[in-house]
């Protein structure tokens, strides 16, 4: 057996501190640190990602327009590409919210198809830019809304630019396009970076409740106006046909306003469930459109309006009153339903104030969705009497605010008393 001597050479001591590495690791490359203001490798900078993603989702909102009011001012010897395009960049920016000066008057009646299309490409441009600076699952609203902010400035560039050759004001074009960018692609990096879900694990559970009932009650009665809509739609039939066929265009032609005409049926449902309310709705100054009234003068030849009523509601019509009241009651029984199962698999009891607190709250919730729609919905036709079009926004609100309210606390407290406390649906 050897042993080691003095003389013996040793064998160098482990390292220990940074230099170390453990065994079988093999270093990676070492680069220099990103410096400031620079991006880091695999990362688009925050001004290109969010140009890039701004410039996409006006493409796509735009050229469907374009497309569409091109057919609509074709006749058998008319229309051209030039005109087509400057259409589509008019009818695009009344897409957003921005009015058109005409000769008749102000043009400012929103179609709302296209604005949900808008909405809807500019939330998926926030979450491509968010996913190019990195900021996917990070849970940073500091980052979300930078990645919606930069958004915005790009698209409201993109909205002034567009408002010289439609005859609009560069300034109030690129504001509005500002806040629709800004908001709708928050909405979009805020799912993206989860921190949307991080807000709604930290909201207390009688909010999440009551907001998701005021939703799912005013998408009822929205649902239930698009029906009342459809069918008076369907009945006047006739009269929308001979109106579409009084502009003397060609097929092409024809086809345009038929999907014009379209792009307003939103408008129209929720014209429709502020019918039902009661507030209704105007089509021109000093007239009205209730459940209780009609009273309306001569109007243009449009087919969204071929459906109005005659007169006022009577016999079966009159249970049209009782629609907002059970999508009330069917949204507070939704909740019931789910707070009972849920107790049921917890072997607990629903509590009277966790039930009924949430279905006063959906009342407030519902309100200020129908509010809001109703308040973009409308606008002026051009100058005169066609300046006043739609629904009075604050006056639905309240509306639907009282009767939603009613009608889900009726619903859920009807379901928790039939249901028992806690036992599990069938």
């Amino acid at each position: 057996m050897s042993s080691v001597t003095p003389d013996q050479p040793r064998r160098p001591a482990a390292r220990v501190g940074a230099d170390a590495r453990p065994a079988g690791r093999v270093p990676g490359p070492r680069g220099p640190a990103p410096r400031p203001g620079e991006s880091p490798r695999g990362r688009a900078p925050l001004a290109v990602a969010a140009g890039v993603a701004a410039a996409w989702a006006a493409l796509t909102s735009y050229l469907p327009v374009a497309l569409v009011l091109g057919l609509a001012q074709l006749t058998e010897d008319a229309g051209s590409v030039t005109g087509a395009l400057r259409a589509g960049l008019a009818g695009w920016l009344l897409g957003h919210g921005v009015p058109l000066t005409t000769d008749a008057g102000p043009f400012g009646l929103t179609p709302l198809a296209l604005t949900a299309l808008a909405v809807w490409r500019l939330t998926r441009a926030g979450v491509h830019a968010s996913r190019a600076i990195g900021a996917r699952g990070g849970r940073s609203p500091r980052q979300a809304l930078t990645a919606a902010g930069a958004v915005g400035i790009g698209y409201a560039l993109l909205g002034a630019l567009a408002a010289v050759p439609a005859g609009a004001a560069p300034a109030r074009a690129g504001a509005t396009f500002a806040l629709v960018g800004t908001l709708a692609a928050l909405a979009g990096a805020l799912r993206t970076t989860a921190v949307a879900r991080l807000l709604a694990a930290r909201a207390p559970t009688q909010l999440r409740d009551g907001v998701r009932t005021g939703l799912v009650a005013g998408l009822l009665l929205l649902g239930a106006g698009a029906g009342a809509a459809g069918l008076a739609v369907a009945t006047g039939g006739g009269d929308a046909a001979d109106m579409i066929g009084a502009y003397r265009t060609g097929v092409a032609g024809q086809a345009g306003i038929t999907l014009v005409s379209l792009a307003y049926a939103p408008n129209a449902t929720i014209w429709s469930a502020s019918y039902l309310l009661g507030p209704g709705f105007a089509v021109g100054v000093d007239t009205a459109v209730r459940t209780s009234e009609v009273s309306v003068g001569a109007l243009p030849a449009v087919p969204l309006l071929a459906g109005l009523p005659s007169g006022p509601v009577d016999g079966y019509g009159a249970g049209l009153l009782a629609v907002p009241v059970l999508a009330g009651m069917a949204a507070g029984w939704l909740l019931a339903r789910r707070l009972l199962r849920i107790a049921a698999e917890d072997r607990a009891e629903v509590a009277w104030p966790a039930l009924l607190a949430p279905a006063a709250l959906a009342g407030p919730v519902a309100g200020l969705l129908l509010g809001a729609l109703a308040a973009v919905s409308g606008g002026p036709l051009g100058g005169g009497r066609l300046a006043e079009i739609g629904p009075v926004g604050w006056q639905v609100a309240g509306v639907a605010t009282a009767v939603i309210a009613v009608g889900a606390l009726l619903g859920a407290a009807a379901t928790r008393a039939l249901r028992g406390k806690g036992r599990p649906p069938s």
